[in-house]
């Protein structure tokens, strides 16, 4: 139960900024929050296979970069601002090798990509987000993406249209 409150106090967080411009596609929400310059497809669940863990993961992309934030109340790193590397793939396809995660607080770690369309058309496909950690398994996490290319489509009509 302290694992959902978690959840929703952190999804708060995000959505405490007004929207502009908001959508629901499944469990994923997206939209443009009058503070940022971009919008962001959201989602956030509870995994009954993985002991009831809360997961959320954002997602935001402009023609420069891709940018992926996830928490997860399995981690506990113990440095903000450390960089990891991972792999991350889909549940049949690479994305990248050794790929820079930032530490952003005790269970949350977001990576900033260069942007390449290739990386959108796998997850938009895929039914799992994968970020394999070097040296360390017990942190490697399975992220499910059920519609996710519906999503990335309603996040590209969105930031085709943000004012």
């Amino acid at each position: 139960m302290t694992r959902i409150l978690l959840a929703m106090l952190l999804l708060a967080g995000f959505w405490a900024v007004p929207a502009l411009a908001q959508t629901k596609v499944g469990d994923w929400e997206v939209e443009k929050r009058s503070g940022d310059d971009h919008c962001n497809a959201a989602r956030a669940y509870t995994d009954k296979d993985d002991d009831n863990s809360d997961y959320v993961i954002v997602l935001s992309y402009s023609k420069e970069a891709i940018v992926v934030a996830v928490i997860y109340d399995g981690w506990g790193w113990e440095k903000v601002g450390k960089i990891l590397l991972a792999d991350v793939g889909t549940d049949d396809k690479d994305i990248m090798k050794k790929a820079k995660w930032e530490v952003v607080d005790k269970t949350a770690i977001r990576g900033t990509f260069e942007f390449q369309q290739s990386i959108l058309d796998k997850l938009a496909k895929a039914k799992l987000l994968t970020i394999d950690f070097e040296d360390d398994e017990d942190n490697s996490v399975e992220i499910k993406i059920p519609r996710m290319g519906e999503a990335l489509a309603a996040l590209k009509f969105c930031e085709e249209n943000k004012k």
